[in-house]
């Protein structure tokens, strides 16, 4: 696997090809627009141009931080000392530090040049880093490609969908579509293809593999719930609530799995009365679980319009951009119906649009 990767960047952000050749669609010598041509000069530019907040952001790291960053840490958990828990602990749950945590990942780049097995996971930390944190999206496929994911959608199959995710969110759906068809099934693809409106395709795929912790019947009542086909969305959840909790249980995933679906539920059972022009001007909160825990919001209704939706009370650790782009979905739609979750962050951000609807339909008028 790391062999395919480069042994080394000519520069920080300069350096990693394109998985594929260019096309050759172009007009008066520039790429055709919707064009993989177009694409592939998009996904290139912004991916060897650093972003304008680099610079005046400090490389900032505790010293006890091992940057050689061993496969296997040894000892007990210490989030000072390994870099991967130290991004998991520190960085992630803290958005004021998360250009700091990018930076770092450059930095330890080139710190690792000389060691392909480790570059290879910086790389694809770092592209994950730009998609779930910053919603950077063409960093984020340029990264990708750079770890050799386009080239081999199969052996890097959970990456592969986050980066035809990426082509999807720079509008490029045509080559998404087309990357997707050979990255192999799973429950990600799945919610993928929900995103993008298959929603046949979406839970096809996702009952493929029937699980006993429910994930499988999760991700099918998401892609009925996404386009409005509320009842068989209620059907695949209640399934979830038969599945019974076994004393065996792997951590709780079942018993969060069960929360999150009885969560879903209720909101959807509330959509119908969740109607902002029937709303009196004010701010209303409810709550609705979340992946540790509740998570509250204050929705703010004036002339009949959500004027804003913020969290007030959570205790989320790896929420990534579900706390700011979650609300702005809500906000655009001015409705709880029809958004997207937001990716890697499913729980939290089904949560937040959960408490939406509960707020608006507490407070509508009769």
């Amino acid at each position: 696997m790391s062999s395919r990767i480069a042994c080394c960047l000519a520069a920080l952000f300069i350096g990693a090809a394109t998985a594929e050749a260019q096309s050759k669609s172009t007009a008066n010598g520039k790429p055709t627009p919707g064009s993989r041509a177009e694409l592939d000069a998009l996904v290139d530019r912004l991916g060897k141009t650093p972003p304008d907040w680099f610079k005046s952001t400090p490389l900032n790291y505790p010293q006890t931080l091992d940057l050689d960053w061993p496969k296997q840490p040894q000892g007990p958990w210490n989030n000072q000392k390994n870099v991967g828990q130290y991004l998991w602990d520190v960085i992630n749950p803290n958005p004021g530090r998360w250009k700091e945590g990018v930076k770092l990942l450059h930095h330890l780049l080139t710190r690792h040049k000389d060691d392909p097995d480790k570059r290879e996971r910086d790389l694809l930390t770092l592209a994950r880093m730009y998609h779930n944190l910053l919603e950077d999206y063409g960093r984020s496929a340029f990264w990708f490609r750079a770890a050799g994911v386009e080239k081999d959608p199969v052996e890097y199959a959970q990456s592969a969908v986050v980066l035809a995710e990426c082509y999807w969110r720079l509008g490029f759906e045509a080559e998404a579509r087309r990357f997707l068809e050979k990255v192999p099934s799973g429950i990600a693809k799945a919610k993928l293809l929900g995103d993008m409106g298959d929603t046949d395709a979406a839970i096809a795929m996702a009952l493929e593999d029937e699980d006993s912790q429910g994930y499988a019947w999760l991700a099918a009542g998401d892609a009925c719930r996404q386009v409005g086909r509320f009842d068989e969305a209620l059907k695949y959840y209640q399934k979830v609530l038969t599945i019974q909790v076994l004393a065996a249980n792997p951590p709780g995933r079942l018993v969060k799995n069960r929360n999150r679906a009885e969560a879903n539920v209720a909101a959807i059972k509330s959509f119908e009365f969740s109607d902002p022009s029937r709303v009196p001007n004010g701010t209303y909160k409810a709550d609705s679980q979340g992946y540790e825990a509740p998570v509250e919001v204050a929705v703010t209704v004036k002339s009949g319009k959500i004027e804003a939706v913020k969290i007030t009370q959570h205790r989320e650790k790896q929420f990534y951009s579900a706390m700011t782009d979650t609300p702005r979905k809500i906000i655009t739609k001015q409705s709880v119906k029809g958004v997207d979750t937001t990716s890697n962050a499913t729980i939290t951000s089904e949560a937040i649009i959960n408490a939406t609807a509960k707020a608006l339909a507490a407070a509508q008028k009769p």
